[in-house]
């Protein structure tokens, strides 16, 4: 199967060192405004084909799948010219600017019957159903309440700080404390209540959501673009709890449990030895691709459009409107 890559940041280079290492799929091609730095990028991975312009590579009928890592603000854009190519793509999160696009996109792609799925990797990671199947046996109870927090230093990177490129922390880091907290919770979903901390460019540079469920649960999630967090995720059950280390690409699940009103030593579970993390994505698209299915099972359209629609409503919240809006 045959990968191009339509932008050559440095999202482009984690995927292109990926698909280097797997079996099944190739690095074919590379696609860049700018046809020096589509070459350099080529030489770089070791990719067959650099295109100056995305429209060039994207006419290129040997393509299998295109993964799209430009910023969120073209990520409609050149899905939908992809899919109308006739390829399967793999978007980057967020999928979308907001929820109509997502759904025009997933539409277009349902169409044409082409694979569309979203890059959130975390929902295609192993520590995805481990964390499910410690919480099915259950090993803390039943739980009521998950917190999580991301946060990164990059308040200078022009994609995370500009309007025009859909900055902020919401697109960039809220979706994953979102996306953790959907995949233990659900989205039963009572109300949302978000407040932010604006830059001065007009974007959100911190992010506090609260989040009630209809059957009594709660989430408490917060992110940041200006310092490092532990980035622990955290879930509560009558039983005892589950820390994980990293809720962006977990490493570790603690397990305590409460015995007699006593804390036990944890149960430490590490998680499967991975290439980057990207692979089980590219991994997923290769066998709906195979099977004809135009999503993944583990990031399914109507998934994919429940997170947009929180988005949506938290940047209501939040009184941002991006300007190409």
């Amino acid at each position: 199967m045959k990968m191009a890559i339509l932008g050559a940041g440095k999202i482009a280079g984690a995927m292109a060192t990926t698909i280097s290492q797997m079996e099944g799929i190739e690095n074919y091609a590379i696609g860049s405004r700018d046809l020096t730095k589509a070459k350099s990028f080529a030489r770089e991975y070791n990719i067959q084909k650099a295109y100056g312009s995305y429209e060039e590579m994207l006419a290129d009928k040997a393509i299998d799948l295109v993964y799209v890592a430009v910023p969120h603000s073209h990520h409609y854009q050149w899905t939908i010219a992809a899919l109308n190519a006739g390829k399967n793509v793999l978007c980057e999160k967020a999928f979308a600017a907001n929820e109509k696009q997502a759904r025009e996109m997933t539409e277009l792609a349902q169409q044409k019957g082409l694979l569309l799925a979203e890059a959130i990797w975390t929902r295609y990671m192993p520590s995805c159903k481990m964390l499910k199947d410690i919480i099915s046996q259950g090993k803390i109870g039943e739980v009521f309440t998950v917190s999580a927090n991301l946060g990164y230093k990059i308040n200078t990177v022009e994609r995370v700080i500009q309007p025009e490129l859909a900055g902020g922390a919401l697109l960039d880091l809220t979706v994953y404390p979102l996306n953790f907290a959907s995949m233990i919770c659900g989205d039963g979903i009572k109300k949302i209540t978000a407040s932010c901390v604006m830059t001065d460019t007009g974007v959100d540079g911190q992010d506090t959501v609260m989040i009630e469920y209809q059957d009594g649960k709660m989430a408490s999630l917060f992110t940041t673009i200006y310092t490092r967090t532990n980035r622990m995720g955290l879930i509560c059950g009558s039983e005892g709890y589950i820390e994980v280390d990293n809720i962006n690409n977990p490493q570790q699940i603690k397990v305590y449990s409460v015995d007699k009103g006593s804390l036990q030593l944890p149960q430490i579970i590490e998680v499967p030895k991975q290439i980057t993390g990207y692979e089980y994505q590219v991994q997923s698209c290769m066998k709906a691709i195979m099977e004809g299915k135009t999503e993944c099972p583990e990031m399914p359209h109507a998934q994919t459009l429940e997170i947009m629609q929180q988005m949506d409503e938290i940047r209501n919240q939040f009184g941002i409107v991006y300007p190409f809006e």
